[in-house]
């Protein structure tokens, strides 16, 4: 692997490792069917332990970019579509949306207590600041395509370690990216279930694009196996300008 600038040094290594063998994927230096090289030689030549190598093998699993049974991991079979490999997997997405541009996407967290009302849900005191995480998109021309705000509750901050670690800051100065959020909750051993409400918000129209156009509001609830909740999620949207996509994998 290239030696990482100051940057990439903060990028997980197993997600690493997975960005690397998905090039190969995408590229099919490694052909749809083939077998992967074995844990201990993909070990060997990106300088990490196996574990390491498990965790990206995870990974690529959950993306269904391969399969493994008792002889090995396997490439998954393009299907006879020859852009098979390189589609990006029904990874899920955070905080919901369709694929954008990244220059599209303007993301942010801070440290800030969340509204009153979802005080409880998040099983924090009143007034005790949590984790924020602010996410919009952009149409072509600038205009505000979709607004959301994610509220994480404190069971999520003690049992996910990636989230934890903004404990230390109090505001993000560069752009986030929380994509990988629900793959760190299967990680930490999190069984997850989702809940969502759809709805027109009533009184006059008002629109994230400022245009008149019809409004939706999704309400989501992300819990563990013992029903706290982990992460509360408003979004706003336009619904002439911006389709709302939702994947989702436990």
């Amino acid at each position: 692997m290239a030696e990482p600038d100051v940057e990439a040094a903060e990028v997980p290594l197993y997600l690493r490792v997975a960005a690397a063998l998905r090039e190969d994927l995408a590229h099919r230096r490694i052909s749809p069917g083939s077998r992967l090289p074995s844990e201990r030689c993909l070990s060997q030549r990106y300088h990490v332990n196996r574990q390491t190598v498990r965790s990206a093998l995870q990974l690529l699993r959950d993306e269904r970019l391969v399969v493994t049974d008792r002889r090995g991991t396997f490439a998954a079979a393009a299907g006879g579509d020859p852009a098979a490999p390189a589609l990006a997997a029904r990874r899920p997405t955070f905080p919901g949306g369709p694929r954008v541009s990244e220059a599209l996407v303007r993301a942010s967290l801070s440290w800030e207590p969340p509204p009153a009302p979802l005080t409880s849900r998040l099983l924090l005191a009143p007034g005790e600041p949590t984790l924020v995480h602010r996410h919009l998109v952009l149409g072509p021309q600038g205009a505000a395509l979709q607004r959301a705000v994610s509220w994480f509750s404190r069971p999520a901050l003690s049992e996910i370690p990636q989230l934890a670690r903004y404990r230390r800051i109090k505001e993000s100065q560069h752009q986030p990216d929380l994509r990988l959020l629900y793959h760190w909750m299967h990680q930490a051993g999190l069984r997850i279930t989702h809940r969502e409400s759809v709805g027109v918000p009533p009184g006059p129209v008002t629109t994230t694009t400022g245009d008149g156009a019809a409004r939706l509001i999704v309400h989501r609830v992300v819990s563990d196996q013992h029903g706290h909740a982990l992460e509360i999620t408003d979004i706003d949207f336009s619904a002439r300008s911006a389709a709302w996509t939702y994947e989702f994998s436990a």
